[in-house]
């Protein structure tokens, strides 16, 4: 319970803000909009020239965009906002106060700024997937939709815990800045299915650097394509990959020497 009133606080303080900057919120969403419309376009290029890619059709490929939409949009409406300010706090030694709030540092970090108006994209992303799932004709089932949310979940939190092995390395190395654009480069990957990249690529971003567990995955979970052994595995990374990002955390959080020193 103490958990949901510090995010419904954050989330009333977040949206406040965003009430702020109204023009702003318009303008981004346009933006959005925009960017949406060229990536449809590519798509429709591309496939102007074949019918599959990697054997997947423009359906597939369009509820794909769907999927790396939604992972993406999670990440930049929770991680990005949070990380210039994560970096900097090391730096002057404000990470001080966080420390030694009575709740988790790793969660203080991730939850204390949100870009509302995001939620927009998560629509936007819903209506991509639904689509293009009609689109290709793939039948669904209520099964295979709970085990698309459950590994899209999984994917997620495989990005978070990335991220958060990443913006650690700043207690380390205080003058790494550069945390997002190398994992933004890394979502990248999950544009396209694992199966038009070449068998080496395919098992770095599957296992390795496992990109391709947040956004390829998931849908071949809706298209009902994954066995319960798949299924599981891929649940079981997500918790390998959270488990490890907490201890290189309190690993970071030892080596953190403050203002005072």
């Amino acid at each position: 319970m103490h958990t949901l009133k510090l995010l419904s606080a954050f989330f009333k303080v977040n949206v406040q803000m965003a009430l702020a900057y109204r023009a702003d919120t318009v303008v981004n969403i346009l933006l959005n909009l925009m960017w949406l419309g060229w990536e449809l376009l590519g798509l429709n290029i591309i496939f102007s020239n074949t019918e599959t890619l990697g054997g997947w059709g423009i359906g597939e490929l369009i509820a794909l965009l769907g999927v790396f939409r939604l992972v993406n949009t999670m990440m930049i409406a929770l991680i990005w906002p949070n990380t210039e300010k994560f970096n900097q706090s090391i730096r002057d030694g404000s990470m001080d106060y966080t420390i030694l709030q009575p709740v988790n540092s790793m969660f203080l970090v991730t939850f204390s700024r949100i870009t509302v108006w995001r939620i927009w994209d998560l629509v936007l992303a819903i209506i991509l997937i639904v689509v293009g799932v009609n689109m290709s004709g793939e039948a669904t089932t209520a099964l295979h939709i709970l085990t698309f949310i459950l590994l899209a979940l999984s994917g997620t939190i495989i990005i978070y815990s990335l991220w958060i092995v990443l913006i650690a390395l700043t207690f380390w190395f205080t003058k790494f800045d550069n945390n997002v654009t190398i994992l933004q480069a890394l979502m990248d990957a999950g544009r396209y299915p694992a199966t038009v990249y070449p068998v080496w690529l395919r098992v770095i971003v599957t296992f390795i650097i496992p990109i391709a567990v947040a956004t390829t995955v998931p849908l071949q979970a809706l298209r009902g394509e994954l066995v319960i052994g798949q299924i599981l595995m891929y649940v079981g990374i997500s918790f390998v990959s959270f488990w490890l990002a907490s201890k290189v955390w309190k690993l970071g959080l030892k080596r953190y020497s403050g203002a005072s020193s």
